[in-house]
């Protein structure tokens, strides 16, 4: 009877599933299907199904909804959202790309695309942003230097899920810690160690790929003051700080400087925090109806049958960490987006972790990690279709191409077969 009662409960979740593949197969993209509306009808059923009075069934849904880690989490996609507006418009994307690419040698400059997309993308905290920012210098390039165009695409979505997968405004990143409880730069201290490998031996091949070139550089130092908030963001958060505190003096110290450099005045600021703001309103909207979700699945005991299911056949920390990894790639190969992925498994992630004793920051690393791991290979993914319409050329093309994501997938299996980083006892 438990087992027919779990499998009701979690019967939202594959109606959720079945409604976006399906939809998305059928309009031929799968970013043409809002995901708040797919989980809109994903809740309503489930509200539905579930046991009790009705008024009792909307409570559970709410409280799930409103959970402190819930609100915490869209207070900080708030923050961030208002950052990388302002920090957008006042100029710190460009800024970033020009200062990087002017100090770049010719000889390095395919190790030099994919080092500045990762430096952007770290500190911008999104992907897709810094794909925008920097693909249609990579297409440029690639006809300077003869190099094809989904090669140089491939450098710059490569280094863009580096930043992805640590950025402590990315939204990933803040999904994958605050489903499991754990601190950022905790979180970033155990990332770094399981993926620096994969960068350096990405670096090193782009290093080697590109050593016969002889290009000259442009200067693109005037306005290297513009990269000082990002500066003080990653240094903040790696120092400790709280990061809704990291957020609000990036937006001051970003604001400041557009104040002053005359990039925007008042009203500017304001519509600019407004703009990246809204551009988090759908991410906004799917946690908390993914918090409410989760609440009616877990009192219908779907969350216990599913840990059980995953860990059935389990017996040690590792098996452990591979269910937690497999669940959340196949959550993002069904959604296409990782953060979806992250918030959709977090609390079954946490879990299990929690029953395995699995450190709260290795199992975000997971989350994050490997969701990026399969983002990088689906080709109906958001980064690398963005990267593929600017470069004019296919999906297919790039995916070959794109080591990081592979490297950094066979890095993050070593970290559970050998067990690192060891967390201190």
């Amino acid at each position: 009877m438990k087992i027919k009662n779990g499998l009701l409960a979690l019967s939202p979740l594959v109606l959720f599933l079945v409604i976006y593949v399906t939809s998305s197969v059928m309009a031929g993209d799968f970013y043409r299907i809002p995901i708040s509306a797919v989980f809109a009808i994903a809740c309503i059923y489930a509200v539905i199904i579930s046991k009790g009075e009705l008024q009792k069934r909307l409570e559970g849904f709410s409280i799930g909804a409103g959970h402190p880690n819930i609100l915490l989490m869209i207070w900080i996609f708030i923050l961030a959202g208002a950052f990388a507006g302002v920090a957008k418009d006042m100029g710190a994307v460009d800024a970033t790309a020009d200062v990087a690419m002017s100090i770049v040698p010719g000889k390095m400059l395919f190790a030099g695309l994919f080092l500045t997309s990762c430096f952007i993308s770290l500190a911008v905290g999104t992907s897709v942003g810094t794909i925008a920012a920097l693909a249609p210098i990579a297409a440029g390039m690639a006809v300077s230097c003869g190099e094809s165009k989904a090669f140089m695409a491939a450098i710059v979505v490569g280094g863009a899920f580096f930043g992805d997968n640590l950025s402590f405004i990315s939204d990933t990143t803040i999904a994958a810690t605050r489903a499991v409880g754990c601190k950022m730069k905790d979180k970033f201290k155990t990332n770094i160690i399981i993926i620096l490998p994969a960068v350096l031996i990405v670096s090193a091949l782009y290093l080697y790929h590109g050593w016969g070139l002889n290009i000259a550089t442009s200067s693109g130092m005037d306005e290297w003051y513009k990269l000082l908030p990002y500066i003080l963001v990653i240094v903040m958060a790696l120092w400790g700080a709280n990061v809704t505190l990291i957020l609000s003096l990036g937006i001051f110290s970003s604001a400041l400087i557009g104040f002053l450099s005359g990039d925007f005045n008042w009203i500017g600021l304001l519509i600019s925090m407004g703009k990246g703001i809204a551009g988090m309103s759908e991410l906004i909207i799917v946690t908390l109806m993914a918090g409410g979700l989760l609440e009616l699945i877990r009192r219908g005991g779907g969350l216990d049958l599913i840990i059980k299911g995953l860990t059935k056949n389990v017996a040690s920390a590792k098996g452990a960490q591979f269910s937690i990894a497999v669940l959340v790639m196949l959550a993002n190969l069904c959604t296409a987006n990782n953060t979806i992925a992250i918030i959709t498994t977090g609390e079954i992630a946490n879990d299990i972790a929690k029953r395995f004793r699995i450190s709260p920051q290795k199992t975000a690393s997971l989350l994050d990690t490997f969701s990026c791991f399969v983002q990088g290979l689906i080709p109906y993914g958001a980064q690398i279709l963005m990267a593929a319409g600017i470069c004019a050329v296919s999906s297919a093309e790039i995916i070959p191409v794109l080591f990081y994501p592979m490297i950094m997938g066979a890095f993050a299996i070593l970290s559970i077969i050998f067990d690192y980083p060891k967390k201190k006892k």
